[in-house]
């Protein structure tokens, strides 16, 4: 049973690191987007963005309704890496070991 928890432990946290990278490739996207380096009108850069976004709206959604926007500046991104961050370190290792500990 030890080996299961440890690897959907493992799992959870591989998954919340693809999630950072997701929400750090979103904003740099947005970036290049809105300082017209890139344009939407390629079709690649079009699909990227959408995908990004889809992955990334229902993290950022709860942020952005709690933190208003600071002239235009979007810091909501900042934040969930924060909190996802937090789980990673503190959270998933605790409750990895409480698992642990109730089984064995």
């Amino acid at each position: 049973m030890a080996p299961l928890i440890g690897f959907v432990f493992f799992l959870l946290d591989a998954l919340l690191g693809l999630l950072v990278f997701a929400l750090i490739a979103n904003a740099i996207l947005s970036w290049l987007v809105a300082f017209d380096v890139i344009n939407l009108r390629n079709r690649f850069v079009y699909g990227v963005a959408r995908f990004l976004d889809a992955v990334t709206r229902p993290v950022l959604a709860p942020f952005q309704r709690i933190i208003p926007s600071l002239g235009g500046v979007d810091i909501s991104p900042v934040l969930a890496i924060l909190v996802i961050s937090g789980l990673q370190r503190y959270l998933l290792p605790a409750a990895h070991a409480g698992l642990l500990n109730l089984f064995y």
